[in-house]
């Protein structure tokens, strides 16, 4: 009976463990399986950004204060700002411009000190709740308070005193890293002048903070040693925090659909919009060899999109392939100043694709080659919509359908994006074999994607053969912008594995991998919609933290916000009140910094502004010696016009370099060579050199004056000279035949195909020579006659020999009697009409040939430089080129224009910048607001609230052979 009782505890104790375990066990699974990621390609990675939290943290002291205050913030009516899209006419460019001109009163920033205007209203109860909230030490409080009084969200006024106060109690009491973040960035810039600058003590906030792990602080500090700021280079502890971001980096982009994220490209110079930081002509990003490309993210692009896409469409409506797929190809990569739109671009696609393929999967009767290539092209577009489920519901058929149709047509999209089906098993069973060879036809095509697929095998291979070929698709994909392509070299390099082991060479490749990531690292977004919405102050701040993260074009445009010496419209700061040296964009000591940073990562412009900055002592100390190194250093590039001439200058006036008049020619002439712009300013200067050269010569002056340059030539035999001649003359009609090869079907079917180059010059030289023949045959004739009639004359008077000089009868005076006659002034006014109708026909058919070249797509002739523009519109090229990966991650034609975003968005400064990610609680003592402390799960794709219709596939099956 005993043995029996104890048996049944026994077994009591037992069911009671396992039935807790089951239990355990039952709700570890229901939690697991709750937190497993779905087939979903949309989700975001799993970083120390975005962590997993598997117990909600507990409730801190005033979290009930902080959820009242919350309530408050959002009764606030959200301001709805959108980007500003300026008209591209001439009488929209005048307006604008008057507009700015026009006075306005006083105008002036806020101070960065003491608050604008008063809070009031939801705002003013939330600020107080807040501030009780913190009273209790309460980390979600602290936060907002802080991100209130820093970025000025729900219209808050700034405040960077109070919010560096509360991001100091942050830190300090929770270790907040994005605090800890923030605090460096104090201490870095001296922003407000709430603390002075000690790079010291901003790289030991910054460690802090990248040591728990906060990206953009891993950044910062990675930086600072690779550069030396506030602590010694170290290659070693930059590649380090520099490889950190890049593996973040890449596991974000992998966690995105098939063929990775894609985003919009955001990291663009703002000095752009101005043609350069020196302005149009005068900057090296609009000059020399630069001055021939469109900037596909400056103001004026971003103002003829809607000129563009208007085109587009008219053609398009009239049966035009090319546009409907470019169209298509515009609304699907986006662009500054033009949003996605997956549904237009899927629409414009099948359009493109629907005048090759009919409804029943038959190929029309009529197409022309052109068509097939653009129907190609758009089937590996459809194709990759349905792959990735871009604005529709993902689907492996419908993509396999217009993958066999582009592979038919040896398409690259679309034998790379069959190959990713088949190599995963997207859609039905992996066939490694057949994927290899679909890859291997796309990597043919120079399809970067594909490249990077194909170095990914042969990586696995382990093989030293096999390790050289994987490097070699590596580099050619790299050379279209492909972040994988990156990494993988990076990775290569940084282990040594195929390549020689170089710390600094690896950590320039994961640098551009992190910086490539901009959604994930940065706030380039909020920055640019925060510029173009006017609001400035929030722009910069948020540049700002871009710059410290080592962004060579937030550096960039940081210096240029704060660049005394620029003023787009001077006119207009005339009856302005002098600003108050404590606002927040009045800080050229802080200028030069970011120019010195921006000009050390090869920025030749921001070198030659560095030199001015030292010249004129601006935010420093006067150092002519160090301008002209910046000089200098910036003149070595042969790029900088600017440069160039500043040290002729410098050398004609003994300023900072020794005087020599010789030398400071030769400066100016260089500067001429590399920008012909600088016509007039260069030919004044050296006028002047000239003179004072002359004068230093006649008076023997201790001046090096103007020289003849040493000439090295010899002297040619005719033999000599006639091969020469030849030689030159050929390599100038290969250039010819180059060109027109180049630009090979974008002449219309009625223009003509022949090289016009010298018509214009044989007639105007012809011309001048017969006018010259006919005025020497005219005063011939005219002295005959005269002569003539004096003969005639004398002999009736029976006189002989000559007449005296002087007499008004005779000599020469008997010309200028013809001349004052009736038949002189004809002969005076034809001649006239004569020279007047040459230089009108010179002008004219000048005119007239340099537009028929740029028609043509040949570079308009020397003597053209005065008679069309110097950067004419080139007209899109829609050559039959494969997309390329962008530096978004998107696609896109090399040799057509770079399009992006139409619809403006919305812009809400209410939004502090945030990560993606719903916060699942955050940990003990953390921030829920605060995204750098939530330990959630990755990102996932928000469903769309107006998908775009399915298109129901052609019927029949792809003229392809699948396997």
């Amino acid at each position: 009976m005993k043995s029996s009782a104890v048996c049944l505890l026994l077994l009591s104790q037992a069911a009671a463990v396992l039935g807790t375990n089951a239990k355990y066990y039952h709700d570890a699974q229901e939690e697991k399986l709750a937190r497993r990621d779905p087939r979903n390609h949309g989700l975001g990675p799993k970083t120390d950004v975005v962590q997993e939290q598997a117990q909600p943290a507990p409730r801190q002291p005033g979290a009930d204060i902080v959820e009242s205050a919350i309530s408050e913030l959002q009764k606030i009516p959200r301001s709805s700002r959108r980007r500003k899209h300026q008209s591209s006419g001439i009488i929209g460019a005048t307006l604008r411009y008057l507009g700015k001109a026009i006075p306005t009163g006083p105008a002036s920033a806020p101070s960065a000190n003491k608050p604008s205007k008063a809070v009031s209203g939801p705002l003013l109860s939330a600020v107080e709740l807040l501030e009780e909230a913190a009273h209790h030490n309460n980390s979600d409080a602290l936060f907002l308070l802080a991100e209130l009084n820093f970025f000025g969200n729900y219209s808050h006024p700034r405040n960077l005193h109070a919010s560096y106060k509360h991001y100091k109690q942050l830190a300090t009491a929770h270790g907040n890293t994005t605090a800890q973040y923030m605090l460096g960035l104090y201490h870095s810039t001296g922003i407000g002048n709430v603390v002075p600058r000690d790079q010291a003590k901003a790289l030991l906030y910054y460690t802090f903070a990248a040591v728990r792990g906060d990206t953009r602080a891993e950044m910062a500090t990675a930086f600072r040693h690779h550069s030396g700021i506030g602590a010694t280079k170290s290659c070693e502890a930059a590649v380090r925090y520099y490889k950190r971001v890049a593996d973040k980096a890449i596991n974000w982009y992998r966690a995105g659909p098939p063929g990775g994220m894609s985003w919009v490209f955001q990291g663009w110079r703002i000095s752009d919009d101005d043609g350069g930081i020196y302005g149009e002509g005068a900057s090296v990003s609009s000059s020399g060899i630069n001055s021939r490309k469109v900037n596909a993210y400056s103001d004026s692009t971003r103002a003829a999109i809607g000129d563009v896409i208007e085109y587009l469409d008219l053609v398009s409506q009239k049966g035009d392939s090319k546009a409907s797929f470019n169209l298509g190809r515009i609304y699907y990569e986006g662009q500054r100043g033009l949003d996605r739109d997956y549904e237009l671009a899927r629409k414009y696609f099948y359009l493109a694709a629907s005048r090759y393929w009919k409804k029943d999967n038959r190929i029309v009767e009529t197409y022309t080659k052109d068509v097939e290539r653009t129907a190609a092209q758009a089937a590996g577009y459809i194709g990759r919509i349905y792959l990735r489920g871009d604005g529709v519901v993902q689907n492996f058929e419908r993509a396999k359908i217009w993958f066999d149709r582009g592979i038919s047509l040896r398409d690259a999209q679309s034998q790379y994006g069959r190959g990713l089906m088949l190599l995963n098993g997207y859609g039905g069973k992996e066939n490694v074999k057949f994927a290899m060879e679909l890859l291997t036809a796309a990597a043919n095509q120079d399809y970067a994607p594909a490249q990077v697929q194909m170095g990914r095998l042969y990586l696995d291979q382990g093989e030293p053969e096999d390790l050289r070929i994987a490097n070699n698709h590596f580099e050619l994909a790299a050379r279209h912008g492909n972040i994988e392509a990156h990494y993988y070299l990076g990775e290569m390099v940084y282990h040594g594995v195929g390549r020689e082991k170089l710390c600094g060479m690896a950590m320039s490749y994961y640098k551009t991998v992190a910086e490539k990531a901009e959604p994930l690292v940065s706030s380039w977004g909020d920055a640019n919609d925060a510029y173009e919405a006017g609001d400035h102050e929030l722009a910069f701040l948020e540049y700002l933290m871009a710059a410290e993260q080592g962004y060579e074009r937030a550096q960039t445009n940081v210096a240029y916000m704060l660049d005394t010496g620029r003023s787009k419209i001077p006119f207009s700061q005339w009856f302005r009140k002098p600003r108050s040296e404590a606002e927040l964009l009045e800080n050229p000591g802080l200028a030069l910094i970011y120019w010195t940073r921006s000009s050390r990562q090869s920025n030749i412009d921001s070198m030659v502004k560095m030199g001015d900055y030292y010249f004129y002592g601006i935010g420093t100390n006067q150092d002519v010696g160090k301008a002209v190194q910046c000089y200098t250093g910036a003149s070595d590039y042969s790029q900088s016009a600017q440069a160039l001439f500043n040290l002729g200058w410098m050398h004609e006036n003994g300023i900072g370099l020794t005087q020599d008049f010789h030398l400071a020619k030769r400066y100016y002439d260089h500067a001429l060579e590399v920008n012909e712009e600088a016509y007039l300013p260069v030919t004044l200067s050296l006028l002047k050199l000239r003179i004072r050269s002359a004068w230093n010569t006649l008076t023997h002056g201790s001046v090096h004056s103007i020289q003849d340059e040493p000439k090295k030539g010899k002297d040619w035999s005719l033999s000599e000279w006639i091969a020469n001649f030849l030689e030159d003359d050929n390599i100038y009609y290969e250039d010819e035949l180059n060109n027109d090869n180049m630009y090979e079907g974008t002449i219309g079917a009625g223009d003509e195909d022949f090289d016009d180059g010298g018509v214009v010059e044989s007639v105007v030289i012809i011309g001048i020579t017969m006018a010259l023949v006919f005025l020497l045959w005219w005063r011939q004739r005219i002295q005959q006659a005269h002569a003539q009639a004096e003969e005639e004359r004398r002999r009736n008077q029976g006189q002989g020999g000559h007449p005296p000089p002087g007499n008004p009868a005779d000599g020469g005076d008997a010309f200028r009697g013809w001349a004052a006659g009736g038949e002189g002034i004809i002969v005076k006014w034809v001649i006239f009409l004569v020279i007047f109708l040459l230089i009108m026909g010179y002008i004219l058919g000048g005119y007239w040939h340099a537009k028929r070249r740029l028609r043509k797509g040949l570079q308009p002739l020397a003597y053209h430089r005065c008679l069309v523009s110097r950067r004419a519109y080139q007209p899109p090229q829609y050559q039959a080129s494969w997309p390329q990966q962008g530096g978004g991650g998107g696609y896109y034609q090399p040799d057509a224009y770079h399009m992006g975003n139409m619809a403006p968005p919305v812009y809400d400064p209410n939004r502090p910048p945030m990560y993606p990610g719903q916060p699942a609680g955050p940990p003990e003592g953390g921030s829920k607001v605060d995204p750098s402390q939530w330990r959630t799960e990755p990102t996932r794709r928000a469903p769309e609230s107006n998908p775009a219709p399915d298109y129901a596939p052609p019927a029949g099956p792809p003229p392809a052979n699948t396997r």
